[in-house]
């Protein structure tokens, strides 16, 4: 397999989705509690990004398998990115396990580096990862896809972004002790993690949102029943618009508790740009012409809020 076709296979260009999150928890942690070691960091990023490779080529292989099943030879040659490539089967399961086991590999490390939280974190978010794409009835496919990739991605990922670095900082522990197992959470220290992270949840959840919208016609042929089936596209559309100025509210919400820095005010800047995508969105679902937006709105989101971010931690710092 060369490595322009495993990149395709794993769809390397979606994998901003994650990369946010965690560049916008290692810096909070910074930001918020003055902490962060570089090789926990560096592994976690590892077994993030691993694994969200991981998933990615278990959904291509999934839907490989169910268009050969199906004797959906044509599905198979012109979308699929196996059939396309002409990849044997054989080579992307092999692929699959390698990526999986090194994963597993990284972050059981990680959790020798910090503590049992990170592997009870860890694991329920492997266990969405691998049920978001596989079983019977995947996660993807079902009204909570975009429930469970934006809480996974935008709150799991920069969680423990966050813990990874500060997991003796007081935010949350777990303790194992003969029979009893004990978890504690600083509830003021996660309501502080969560609001900060709403942006990331948010436009996560709404790239989900756009693409069920976009495909609802088609979904309701194939027996797919994503949220956009039960809520109607028009709800579905003012769900996609709210969740956008969810995320600018969040910001607000967060300077004005002292959460962030005022200097993450100026991210509000980008509502322009963000509403004339929506303006586009709220015209025409068609993925052709406007599943893009989600993309666009949420690299100008996410960026604004990593530079700025940035900014906050340099001007704390050094100032």
């Amino acid at each position: 397999m060369s490595l322009s076709t495993f990149l395709n296979l794993v769809e390397i260009r979606t994998k901003i989705a994650s990369v946010f999150p965690f560049m916008l928890g290692t810096l909070f942690v910074v930001y918020q509690y003055d902490e962060f070691k570089w090789a926990n960091t560096l592994i976690f990023f590892s077994a993030m990004l691993i694994f969200d490779l991981t998933t990615t080529a278990i959904n291509n292989y999934m839907d490989y398998r169910k268009a050969t099943n199906n004797h959906d030879y044509d599905y198979r040659a012109t979308k699929n990115v196996i059939g396309q490539e002409n990849i044997p089967e054989r080579n992307v399961v092999t692929l699959i396990f390698v990526m999986f086991f090194i994963a597993t590999g990284l972050g059981i490390w990680l959790v020798f580096r910090t503590d049992l939280l990170v592997l009870l974190i860890g694991f329920v978010c492997f266990c969405i990862g691998i049920l978001y794409t596989f079983g019977p009835v995947p996660l993807s496919r079902m009204p909570l896809g975009e429930i469970f990739s934006g809480v996974t991605m935008g709150f799991g990922i920069f969680f423990l972004a966050v813990y990874v670095n500060a997991y003796d900082a007081g935010i949350a522990n777990l303790i194992w002790q003969g029979e009893w197992i004990d978890i504690r959470f600083n509830l003021l220290e996660i309501i502080r993690i969560g609001i900060v992270s709403l942006p990331c949840i948010f436009t996560i959840a709404n790239i989900m949102l756009a693409n069920n919208l976009c495909d609802l016609d088609e979904d309701i042929r194939n027996h797919r029943y994503t949220l956009p089936y039960y809520i109607g596209r028009k709800i579905g559309v003012l769900l996609f618009n709210a969740l956008y100025y969810g995320s600018f509210l969040a910001i607000v919400v967060a300077v004005a508790v002292g959460y962030l820095s005022p200097i993450m005010l100026l991210s509000l800047l980008t509502i322009y740009p963000v509403y004339k995508n929506l303006t586009r969105f709220n015209k025409e679902q068609v993925k052709a012409k406007t599943f893009a937006v989600s993309i666009q709105n949420f690299l100008v989101i996410n960026a604004s809020l990593v530079i700025l971010m940035a900014v906050s931690v340099l001007f704390q710092q050094f100032i």
